[in-house]
């Protein structure tokens, strides 16, 4: 898939699911629970026990039906090890030049982190299709706002503090796209396998998405 495919993916879904969890064992099913409920875009982060096999796993059996990335990406080995795993996208908490200049290489979509206006014009001037403004919970909506009143040609994704609650504020703030993990995946329904609770809460925030862009 070509990377403005990937990027026309990610706006039109909306929201970008981060999966983490202390084992890998039971991602796939968390990957599915999500794909029900409407949410097809998610990245599975590095501190994921054997994230590239999580990934190989993910790939291999929703195929083309998601668009999955790789989270958590500090340098170029594990980037160029996800990309091999089946990433389609790469997400990073932080701006590593390196790492963006490898996706671009590859057409691959590429996402990293920054929170100060220099940091985020330093990573779109650097080649970033998304900017990742992390972390949000400690910034909300307002801040988001404030970014993108000067800046309204960088697509910002605000991780961190996306709920239920702040979502839509999110939204009408500026954010291209949600980047959404425990509120989304969580701990909780993970580890009991209540796969049913994520795909509800996928639902849930799809209407939020839908419902505020209209």
């Amino acid at each position: 898939m070509k990377k403005l495919e990937q990027l026309s993916r990610v706006l039109e879904t909306g929201i970008v699911a981060v999966i983490r969890a202390s084992s890998g064992d039971l991602l796939v099913d968390v990957a599915q629970a999500l794909l029900a409920g409407g949410v097809d875009v998610m990245e599975v982060t590095f501190t994921v026990p054997k994230a590239v096999e999580v990934l190989e796993r993910v790939r291999d059996k929703l195929g083309d039906r998601v668009l999955l990335g790789a989270g958590t990406v500090l340098d170029t080995e594990t980037a160029r090890a996800a990309l091999l795993a089946g990433a389609e996208f790469i997400v990073s908490p932080s701006t590593n030049l390196d790492v963006i200049r490898m996706c671009q290489r590859y057409d691959k979509l590429v996402m990293p982190g920054a929170l100060t206006p220099t940091e985020v014009v330093s990573a779109w001037e650097a080649g970033a299709d998304i900017v990742k403004i992390f972390p949000s919970d400690l910034t909300g909506p307002k801040y988001l706002k404030a970014l993108h009143g000067p800046l309204p040609q960088v697509l910002l994704m605000p991780t961190g503090g996306v709920d239920l609650n702040t979502a839509a504020d999110f939204l009408r703030s500026g954010a291209c796209a949600l980047g959404i993990g425990g509120s989304l995946v969580e701990k909780s329904a993970v580890n009991s396998g209540d796969f049913a609770r994520i795909e509800s809460l996928a639902r849930q925030y799809r209407a939020i998405v839908t419902e505020t862009r209209a």
